[in-house]
């Protein structure tokens, strides 16, 4: 996977550090020249840094947005990070953008428009690993003795369909040995049915074979 990441601080340098341990290719941008520096000589595996400001359209894509599966703002501005997130979201369609929110009140404006985020800077990190790294699948719990697994698939900004009008459940072409069992939303768990619609930001909870959970990933990524 390659990863974007803007914030190259404490949080965001642990994440490159862990992604870039699991063969993914990260992209750093920060604003701070000493950090920058010193980050393009910490991190080892295949990375970039780029010395500038998230915010700009133009340091994204320096630093490659546009072949981006996920990215991820971790500034301590929650301005900041709003921003970097609507423009990789709405400018370069980055499939998932997850933010860090340093003041829960702003959850909502995030959740609003469509953005992941984490309030707790304890906990991103986790979000990245367990999530984006495994492309959006997170296992919740391993069922008949471990070969069957109940998961939650976060649903992408789709670049293949609307995002305005969603997609119909009965319409993802599933592989086989898995199916969607229910569809969370922020607002309530419905049973999925052939006819409900899934749009970006909803979880589909999924029950899968283990030995297609990737295939289960790679199909949600591609919509």
């Amino acid at each position: 996977m390659y990863i974007v990441i803007s914030g190259g601080g404490k949080i965001g340098s642990y994440l490159a550090t862990v992604l870039l341990r699991s063969g993914n290719e990260v992209a750093v941008i920060e604003e701070k020249l000493a950090t920058a520096d010193r980050l393009s000589v910490e991190l080892e595996g295949s990375y970039l840094v780029i010395h500038g400001d998230g915010c700009d359209s133009r340091y994204q894509e320096d630093a490659g947005i546009r072949q981006a599966d996920v990215f991820v703002a971790t500034t301590g501005q929650d301005d900041n990070n709003l921003v970097s997130c609507e423009i990789a979201q709405r400018v370069f369609n980055v499939p998932r953008c997850i933010a860090r929110v340093n003041n829960p009140k702003n959850l909502r404006i995030f959740r609003e428009v469509g953005i992941e985020c984490v309030s707790s800077t304890t906990l991103i990190a986790n979000l990245v690993e367990e999530e984006a790294l495994l492309g959006s699948v997170s296992v919740v719990s391993s069922l008949t003795h471990g070969n069957v697994a109940l998961t939650e698939v976060v649903v992408p900004r789709m670049r293949h369909h609307s995002n305005e009008a969603g997609i119909v459940l009965d319409s993802i072409p599933m592989p086989e040995g898995s199916l969607i069992a229910a569809v969370a939303t922020k607002d309530d768990v419905e049973v999925a049915s052939e006819d409900l619609v899934l749009y970006p930001g909803d979880k589909a909870i999924v029950v899968a074979d283990n030995d297609v959970l990737d295939d289960v990933r790679a199909m949600f990524r591609g919509l």
